[in-house]
């Protein structure tokens, strides 16, 4: 298995019309040699060796994929298949980039990492890294995030990073953002270990190529035990990395359908939601063109998720292109119905999901019903729930 050569479309920064760098001059210079060193790594076999001699010895992978026989007793229809990031080491698909651009940073003579995180799980994964090759870290989350996804701040600060907790705007996803962008903008010398496919060129790209991982094992793991492609894959979006992981691997198969599953939070109607994809609209931000949602001023709107990893005003370029092309097909999923999805997992096969995964089994709930007993259908089950137990159980207290 290989890492894929970077497609045309991704040097040059768009897909259709959406992506670009859009940044102070500040950071043209340090933004364009990242994108000089990442197209000559990737490139290299000696690099690519090494990531996956990584991927191999320090995640585990491959990640295995596991057919869920209960619950898809219980439902009925279809078959449920899981591609499980959860048994990543660190517990998700985050390492996975995160592991590629610390090799990266490395190769450019680089020694401190400036990270920002959600949920918490890529600033696990970029603390992790940088301890494993003997680089400062800071990783900027947002204070609501602190308080709520307190098990993974234990985890960045044993592992040696400096967590910052941001107060300005909600405390979330997107100020945390906004904090490592300013950061970054201070420090051009220091390493952005961004977290998502989000963000000014080269960075969609960047992340897209280190998580194909996913879809490319998923795709032959699928090959090898059916004998056949899956009828419909599905993940959850926020910026969207996993998602564009797993998509990466099918999108030249025109039998396959796709779908990303946005958080609706407490109904669309409500406005307490980040359904960039299916209510919002192309704007701009954090230096790139995508669908985002915006307030009566045209800024990026408040947003609102149960999930901490999922509740970011904006997309990955490549998934509103994949939206207005007619590729993928993007849906939302409520609060409550992503939580009953957590524990119907958790009971019918023994597996605790992230909530951030939860909204794409809640969409698989409701769907393997109307398919065929000889349908498949494969969700990316993006990381583990360890991090969100105390939020699960206060809301049941």
């Amino acid at each position: 298995m290989t890492v894929t050569t970077v497609d045309n479309a991704a040097k040059k920064g768009y897909y259709g019309v959406f992506g670009g760098r859009f940044v102070p001059e500040s950071l043209e210079r340090p933004l364009e040699e990242l994108s000089e060193a990442f197209l000559e790594a990737s490139s290299d076999p000696e690099f690519e060796r090494e990531y996956m001699r990584l991927m191999r010895e320090y995640v585990g992978r491959p990640s295995a994929i596991t057919e869920c026989f209960n619950l898809g007793d219980k439902l009925g229809g279809g078959r449920l298949f899981l591609k499980r990031e959860d048994l990543n080491h660190t517990g998700a698909h985050k390492i996975n980039n995160a592991i590629g651009q610390a090799l990266l940073a490395k190769r450019m003579g680089k020694t401190r990492l400036i990270a920002e995180t959600g949920a918490g799980m890529h600033g696990t994964a970029s603390a992790t890294v940088a301890a494993l090759m003997g680089m400062e870290c800071v990783v900027y989350m947002g204070a609501v995030d602190v308080e709520r996804q307190a098990p993974n701040v234990s985890r960045m600060n044993l592992l040696g990073a400096k967590v910052v907790s941001v107060t300005q705007g909600q405390g979330v996803l997107k100020d945390a953002v906004d904090a490592a962008l300013n950061a970054y903008v201070e420090d051009p010398d220091a390493f952005y270990l961004l977290g998502s496919a989000v963000g000014p060129s080269p960075y969609p790209s960047m992340v897209r190529h280190f998580q194909s991982i996913i879809g490319r094992e998923a795709r032959q793991q699928i090959l090898d035990r059916e004998g056949r492609l899956p009828d419909e894959i599905v993940a959850c979006v926020g910026g969207g990395s996993n998602a564009i992981g797993l998509f990466s691997g099918f999108l030249d198969d025109a039998s396959v359908a796709i779908t990303g599953v946005e958080p609706a939070g407490k109904g669309l109607e409500t406005g307490q939601h980040a359904a960039t994809l299916v209510v919002g609209a192309p704007g701009m931000i954090h230096g790139f063109k995508s669908y985002v949602l915006t307030d009566e001023n045209g800024d990026p709107a408040p947003v609102y998720s149960i999930s901490a990893g999922l509740d970011y005003p904006g997309v990955g370029p490549e998934h509103s292109y994949l939206k207005d092309s007619g590729r993928a097909t993007y849906v939302a999923v409520t609060d409550e119905e992503a939580l009953d999805a957590f524990h119907l997992l958790c009971r019918t096969e023994g597996i605790i999901p992230a909530l951030e995964s939860s909204h794409a089994l809640a969409y698989a709930v409701k769907r393997l019903p109307r398919m065929g007993s000889d349908e498949i259908l494969l969700v990316n089950l993006s990381g583990r729930g360890d991090k969100d137990m105390d939020q699960v159980m206060a809301l049941e207290r």
